[in-house]
Parts: structure tokens; sequence; C-alpha cells
């Protein structure tokens, strides 16, 4: 007998994907001097970054990298926990600690590695070996990282609708014996609407589960000081005992952190293999973010501000034109279109009208709710605003009208 080809057997895979509109491709979106993405020669408007606050080239985050990098050097060459660590680092722990409330914080290189390291190392921490004998319940909509890391921990993952306390309550009861973690988003990156975490937060609390808030999305843009959806809510590190932030999106930099009292802290530096075993990010960038975090927290130039008065606009005119975008009250607004090739042609019509917007597709998210996710920033215009919604308007629809 002979054993199948895993080549074979990829490439079939890839063809499959191509076949049903699903490829995906990486192009490349140079910025210029205005802060306008270049793409294939045309100058493009981003309505599709996550840059909520506009702060990735300010001034003072160009020129905090800039010094630190001609002490430090641009690399560090080596995991936090051997020769990586550097004041930078320590520091930057410490006013992200105090930001989000919380004890102690760790850096890691990204946010999926900051959800995988977490998760590998609070639900696998003393299980026996290649035995799942803890719980995670996530939300259906939870980013893959959440999903992916449960999964690494060898947990059993159960799964709840969207947004669904009494749901997410059932899925814990059915497991009573197990050590428990529940996981969510704060805000859903795909649908731009908050979940409901007071009543999870609750809910933790009654079965002694572990409540687990990654707010990529919400840091920065949410909250007193923008200290997050968790912080919006109300909620502290009681309520929430584990929080994940991403330095990318609404700081401007790149990176990810998980927040929390030092006990489990020091538990995810002990036993996460992502951080353990991974060369800590530049110190010029934790610079960087520390001039961010000052800027965010103080935010004494209204950015905050602006992007709700741009959130305000968009929908206003949205609603005005009839187009059916989802619900959210935050910088991610969803139009959705059904099929992945109509997404498609809709994001191709708006690139021709001068604007980036990418057309998201299964398996990102649920066959025949492919979608245009516009990303709104406090540095788009109202100007802007008004010209994505006017072609907006220009899409074709199913039969030739314009979509709705």
């Amino acid at each position: 007998m002979s054993r199948p080809d895993l080549r074979a057997r990829v490439e079939a895979a890839r063809a499959q994907r191509e076949r049903e509109g699903l490829l995906r491709r990486a192009r490349t979106c140079d910025v210029t001097a205005d802060g306008h993405r270049l793409v294939d020669g045309r100058t493009l408007v981003d309505f599709c970054g996550n840059d909520y606050l506009g702060l990735a080239r300010h001034p003072d985050l160009v020129a905090a990298l800039s010094r630190a990098a001609a002490v430090e050097g641009v690399g560090t060459g080596a995991a936090h926990l051997v020769s990586g660590h550097r004041g930078e680092h320590a520091a930057l722990e410490e006013e992200l600690a105090d930001w989000t409330g919380r004890q102690r914080a760790v850096l890691f290189s990204t946010g999926v590695m900051a959800n995988l390291g977490a998760l590998q190392a609070l639900l696998g921490a003393g299980s026996l070996p290649g035995r799942g004998d803890a719980l995670c319940v996530q939300d259906r909509l939870n980013h893959a990282s959440l999903i992916d890391g449960a999964q690494l921990a060898g947990a059993e993952l159960r799964r709840y609708p969207h947004g669904d306390a009494e749901a997410a309550a059932r899925q814990l009861d059915a497991r009573p014996d197990h050590p428990a973690l529940l996981a969510t988003d704060g805000v859903f990156s795909m649908d731009g609407d908050v979940a409901p975490l007071a009543a999870l937060a609750t809910l933790c609390r009654k079965r002694h589960a572990l409540f687990f808030v990654d707010d990529a999305h919400g840091l920065g843009v949410l909250g007193p000081q923008g200290a997050g959806s968790v912080a919006a809510a109300g909620l502290d590190t009681e309520k929430v005992p584990v929080l994940m932030g991403t330095l990318g999106k609404a700081l401007g930099t790149a990176g990810a952190f998980v927040a929390g009292d030092a006990v489990l802290i020091e538990a995810i530096v002990q036993f996460a293999r992502p951080y353990m075993y991974t060369t800590a990010m530049p110190a010029a960038l934790a610079a960087a973010t520390r001039a961010s975090l000052h800027l965010v927290r103080a935010d004494t130039d209204g950015r905050r501000e602006r992007l709700a008065a741009n959130i305000a606009r968009f929908r206003a005119g949205a609603a005005q034109l009839g187009l059916a975008v989802t619900p959210s009250q935050t910088a991610i607004q969803p139009l959705i279109v059904g099929s992945a090739e109509a997404a498609l042609v809709a994001s191709r019509s708006l690139e021709a009208s001068g604007f980036l917007v990418v057309a998201i597709r299964p398996p990102t998210v649920p066959q025949g709710a492919a979608r245009l996710r516009i990303t709104l920033s406090a540095a788009h215009s109202p100007d802007q605003i008004d010209a994505l919604l006017a072609a907006l308007s220009r899409l074709p629809g199913p039969s030739g009208t314009a979509a709705v």
C-alpha cells in the first residue's frame, strides 16, 4: 500500500479554495507622504486598517522609536527569559498594567501569540500529559487565535451562540467537574459589536470559571482613558481576571500583552511556550508604544472624540442611503454582501473609486456572510467619509440596482 502524497493533498486543497473564490493574495500597500495607500500604482484611502486613532505615523512615536533604536539597536537577539528583556519592555509592562488597572502585564510579539500562549498556559498548566481535563467555553464568533489556544492546551472546547450569556452558562454547567475558563472578544473583529461583558462576568463568578477577555479592538477607543471595553463596562480585575490587548491597532505600533493579577501572569510567564521560545520585540518598538500610550491616555487632541464623530457620520449617511450595515457602534462597520464573489466585486468597485476596502470571505466569516469590513479612524476627514458613502451607494446589487 503506497503512502498518500501530502504535497498532492495540500495542492488539491489550495486549488479547491481558488475554485471557490476564496484564495488570498498579499498585496503591497505602501504608505504615501500624506498617509494614503499606494496599491498597484493607485493612490487609495484606507478604510480597512485598524489604526483607529491615526497614531501609526505620529511624530512622537517615530521620534521615540528612533531614539531607542540608536541606543538599543534594531533587534533584541534573545527571548525575554534569556537576555532579551530590556528596560523599555519592563517600563511598558508596568504602564500597561497601570492603564488597565491590573497588578502585572507581560508582553508578546503578536496578539495571536498572546492568545495562544495565555490559553495554553492557563488551561494546560498542571494537566496530565495528553489529557485535556480543563473546559474552555467560547463565543462562536471569537477570534481564531482564541479557538486555537484552547486546542493547543488540549482543553475541551465548547462554543455558545454569539453574545448569548445564558447559552454560555449551559455550556459551563455541562462539565461542572472540570476547571473552566470562559473566553470572549470584547469587541468582535468582524461584526464590531461588544460582548455582554457584565453578564458574562457575573456568570463566571457564579460558576467559578476564569474570565478571559480579548480586547484587541476596544483598547484605546472605548472606556475612560481609552482603557477598553472592559473598563467601559465598569469591570475591574476581580471581575475580569485576564485581559489581552494588542498594540498594533489603536496604539499604532505592534505586539500585544496580557494583564491580570500577579499569580496568573506569573503562570503565563512560566508555562506559555509562545512566550518562552520567541525573541523579544525590539526595545525601540516598546519605546514607541510607551509614547503612544501616553497620547492615548491623555487624548489632549481629542482623537477618540473625532473617531466617535466619524462613526456617527458614517452611520447616519449609511442609514440615509439604506445601506445594510450591521448595528455596530464601534469603528468596525461591516456591510454584509452575501457571496464571496459579490464581496470581491464590491471591493474592486470601491478600489476603482479610490478606496481600499478588502472583501472578507469564508472561512473568516460564515458561508453566505461575506462582507466589506469598513473601519473608521480619527484620521479620516468628513469629506473622505462622504465620498466613501457615495461610492457605496453606487455598488451594484443582485439585479444591477444599488446595493442595500
